[in-house]
């Protein structure tokens, strides 16, 4: 393999990430290249710009609530609504609803966090596939099905990336379909590939991009569209609930009515928890058996399912936005303002700046670290800030819990984010975090009640083997294991004993089974990796990082169509 002949491609800008970020990054700078050229015909730039999306098509692995602020939308497009842009609805009843277990209070005001007029409610993978056709349309070239795979340097300056290999068998040998991965170089690389990125993930460790930053933290948020009887709800309600179902972790939940008569429920968990059963689809499935949510969705039927994580940790888990060739947006970037569960405006706005920040330098032919720090400048000085300052010590305070960290929340809403104390460091990763069972459930931990799944009756209530084939997930079961165990004897002789193997639970997607070993006493760790729907969250909160997510080959995962 080592002996492999790759075609190599020399462009401009390369960006990893066919979402949000990397799509309104692309079109704002082609958008500034058109105008230039208008301005200067003699002048005239002709840049190559390459977008690299892993999913099959675009907007296939997307997926977000979402009720999105269209602020970067109007700034990109301010036509959008005249281009057919997918907006669903805009919003407009509002509610707030503390659970109990048989009971729900409802907030007598909207919190400023939870108020959302003037947004507008969309379809993440709808969304995405509309901005890859505008961006197809002015002439971007972008390839679906072609993770970036490597990061390419030139001693510590980034020079491009290598896309994966296709074709392989399970064991990593050359099938008859075999396509070597392509090296492309780039002038500049933007990197957009979204939370948990396992390439930027890479970069940022080589080059210190987090050094004196806090640690990453995540969110997972796990959702269904359920196609409701008519008339059960107007089109752009949202609602959110605290309380029941969760018991030992911290989030929330949201409610969004959608036309013809189809809800989304979702629910967002923090990964921080003390719980090793932590398993936000079963505490999806039990949100369903609320007296409250029981009126709302007799007679439904979920017609979709998906799930993903997304950072949490806000302003002060940034890294260094930029270096030598290469710049970082969205997601990748922790981007994403957890309080307000917003994230969409932020990667749109941060690719736009990114692009202009690149289309300077190209002015310059100047693609050095000093010349694209003007991306950090531009940052600090637009809503990004603003949005992630206001809430930069809220993960950190929220960790403790929604009762006892109330009072200091109310503090932080006065002072413009800061509380009693500023810059609240993260004490423990998300993997550290987590405690035994006994510890956290006594004895009996998984016979007690709150861990077992409603009786699943394939209408409304699911196995997570059921829902994961409402992903529409795909991927070529004789292909390389992208899930790599770092040592299975952890998972049978520490792991499992100890914490009743949290990837078993936590995994949304069915990916992890303990189960019996043959001909022998004990238990051993079976990956089913063809279910893995991309959520990353095994990367993020096994106890021991045992487990690392690999990008597979170009094309597997999940197909998202209304998510």
């Amino acid at each position: 393999m080592d002996a492999i002949q790759r075609e190599e491609m020399e462009v401009d800008v390369v960006i990893v990430g066919g979402g949000s970020a990397g799509l309104s990054a692309a079109i704002r700078l082609q958008q500034m290249v058109n105008e230039h050229n208008e301005k200067n015909p003699d002048d005239a730039i002709e840049p190559m710009i390459v977008v690299l999306e892993k999913a099959a098509e675009v907007g296939a692995h997307s997926l977000s609530g979402a009720v999105m602020n269209p602020s970067a939308l109007v700034e990109l497009f301010p036509n959008y609504k005249e281009m057919d842009c997918p907006i669903l609805c805009e919003v407009g009843k509002e509610a707030v609803y503390y659970l109990g277990e048989d009971y729900k209070i409802k907030s007598p005001i909207i919190p400023p966090p939870f108020k959302n007029h003037g947004n507008v409610i969309v379809s993440l993978a709808q969304m995405n596939r509309w901005l890859g056709a505008q961006a197809e349309a002015m002439g971007i070239h972008v390839f679906a099905g072609f993770p970036a795979v490597e990061c390419l340097y030139d001693g510590n300056k980034v020079i491009g990336v290598r896309t994966g290999d296709r074709g392989l068998d399970k064991d990593g040998n050359p099938k008859e379909n075999f396509e070597p991965g392509m090296i492309i170089k780039a002038k500049t690389t933007i990197f957009a590939d979204g939370t948990r990125s396992p390439l930027f993930k890479h970069v940022s460790k080589r080059l210190g991009l987090r050094k004196g930053k806090n640690p990453e933290v995540f969110e997972l948020g796990v959702k269904e569209i359920i196609q409701l009887p008519k008339g059960r709800i107007e089109a752009g309600t949202v609602m959110h609930t605290l309380g029941f179902p969760l018991k030992k972790g911290v989030g929330g939940t949201f409610i969004y009515g959608l036309p013809n008569d189809q809800v989304v429920v979702g629910l967002c968990v923090y990964l921080d928890t003390m719980d090793p059963l932590l398993d936000a689809h079963r505490e999806l499935q039990q949100l369903k058996t609320h007296p409250f949510m029981k009126e709302l969705l007799e007679g439904g039927e979920v017609i979709a399912y998906g799930g993903k994580t997304l950072p949490a940790g806000g302003w002060f888990s940034m890294p260094k936005l930029y270096h030598d060739g290469m710049l970082v947006c969205g997601d990748a970037a922790s981007m994403v303002d957890v309080k307000k569960l917003k994230g969409v405006h932020l990667a749109m706005k941060s690719g736009i700046l990114a692009a202009e920040t690149v289309f300077a330098a190209m002015q310059k032919d100047d693609f050095s670290e000093e010349s694209l720090k003007e991306y950090q400048s531009k940052v600090e000085n637009s809503f990004i800030k603003t949005d992630l300052w206001a809430t930069r010590n809220f993960h950190q305070t929220i960790s403790k819990g929604v009762f006892m960290s109330a009072p200091e929340i109310m503090i932080q809403e006065a002072t413009g984010g800061r509380g009693l104390f500023d810059h609240l460091p993260i004490a423990h990763t998300d993997a550290e975090a987590t405690q035994p069972v006994v510890d956290v459930w006594g004895p009996n931990g998984l016979a007690d009640s709150a861990n077992k799944l409603p009786e699943p009756d394939n209408k409304l209530f699911f196995d997570k083997l059921s829902s994961v084939y409402m992903t529409g997930t795909m991927h070529d079961e004789d292909s390389p294991n992208h899930l790599k165990l770092q040592n299975g004897s952890i998972c049978e002789e520490t792991c499992y004993p100890k914490y009743k193997s949290p990837c078993n639970h936590f995994c949304p997607a069915n990916v992890y089974e303990m189960i019996d070993k043959d001909g022998e006493e004990g238990k051993k760790l079976q990956i089913n990796y063809t279910n893995c729907i991309h959520c990353q969250t095994c990367d993020i909160k096994c106890p021991f990082n045992n487990i690392d997510w690999t990008l597979p080959e170009g094309g597997g995962g999940p197909s998202y169509q209304l998510m």
